[in-house]
């Protein structure tokens, strides 16, 4: 019987799937790395929500299927599993329209302070209302860095629910490629900054998009501008971020993501007023945890069959993977 690691917890669904699959599921005793790597020596596949570095894959010498819940991978030594003949699977729409409207909440929230305005009403400081300022959306103008999936959902609800004027920068998008209605393309990342009210990250994180927010982009952005992240937390500088939110360059930010993961307690963006913080959860509704952890499953009970999987990162690591078929029998399923 193959054997699958759940490294976090994840929707019950795919243990079901997997247990009724024929696979032996293995959940880890705990999310941190040293709980992982405490149950890994027997894995044939592992369904990851957070890091897995080489020397996780190096602990299972039978690891033939590396499952990401979620779409990005860049915590995922995807280059070690590579080398070793291991496909890593992932889940490229299985939460996008949870993702986007949580970016959407955040810009919401942020330009109300909502979560502000809670503090204050549980504390009984009914003057709040008098003190700070708040946003209306409508009629502002939105500019999303990254016209993926997600980017694309949410420049629809923007547009046609609050009447947004939606400005998109997507290096990767095909010049003939067809945008949405009320949506128009800038040549350059400098230009989306100047003109938007709202600016939403959407990118995935590599080399080339570390810190594409920093002192320098930063100081582009209209006075008064809200920056929202549900993408990667890399993707801004937050020393520079702080420094303009401090300084009322900004008026706020609305963060599901963060450089350092979980965030700390006296990180200078947890002691900001004008700052929405959520723990990493914008693809976490339950309809987004079902329809994830049943495409992860899907994909494992697929590559263990020696069938093809739907979304590979590396599709030509294929012809070359290594098999549950090739694998020596293991003393305790001998």
């Amino acid at each position: 019987m193959p054997t699958c690691v759940i490294a976090q917890p994840i929707h019950p669904v795919g243990a079901q799937l997997l247990g009724a699959a024929g696979i032996d599921v293995i959940q880890a005793p705990g999310p941190d790395l040293a709980s992982v790597r405490s149950v890994m020596a027997n894995a044939n596949a592992v369904l990851v929500r957070d890091s897995l570095p080489a020397d996780l894959i190096d602990a299972a010498p039978g690891l033939c299927v590396i499952a990401n819940h979620g779409t990005g991978t860049d915590k995922i030594d995807v280059a070690r599993a590579t080398e070793l003949g291991v496909p890593v699977v992932y889940t490229p729409d299985a939460n996008v329209r949870a993702v986007a409207e949580h970016a959407l909440t955040l810009m919401l929230a942020t330009a109300h302070q909502a979560a502000q305005a809670d503090a204050a009403t549980r504390r009984g400081h009914w003057r709040f209302k008098y003190e700070q300022p708040m946003l209306s959306l409508h009629g502002k103008t939105l500019g999303i860095a990254g016209l993926g999936r997600t980017g694309r959902i949410l420049s629809e609800m923007a547009s046609r629910g609050l009447g947004m004027r939606i400005l998109v920068w997507s290096p990767s998008l095909p010049a003939d490629e067809t945008l949405g209605e009320g949506v128009t393309r800038v040549d350059s990342l400098e230009a989306l900054l100047q003109a938007s009210d709202v600016v939403a990250l959407h990118r995935p994180l590599r080399a080339d998009t570390q810190h594409m927010l920093n002192a320098a982009t930063i100081s582009q952005m209209k006075p008064g501008a809200i920056v929202v992240n549900t993408s990667r937390g890399g993707l801004i500088d937050e020393v520079a971020l702080v420094e303009a939110l401090r300084n009322g360059r900004l008026f706020g930010a609305g963060l599901d993501v963060f450089e350092q993961e979980p965030l700390t307690a006296d990180s200078p963006l947890a002691g900001l007023p004008n700052v929405v913080l959520t723990p990493h959860v914008a693809g976490s509704s339950q309809e987004a945890l079902h329809a994830t952890a049943s495409q992860c499953a899907e994909q494992i009970i697929a590559v263990l069959n020696g069938q093809r999987p739907a979304h590979m990162v590396r599709p030509e690591v294929w012809d070359r993977r290594r098999q549950l078929s090739s694998l020596p029998v293991r003393e305790d399923h001998a």
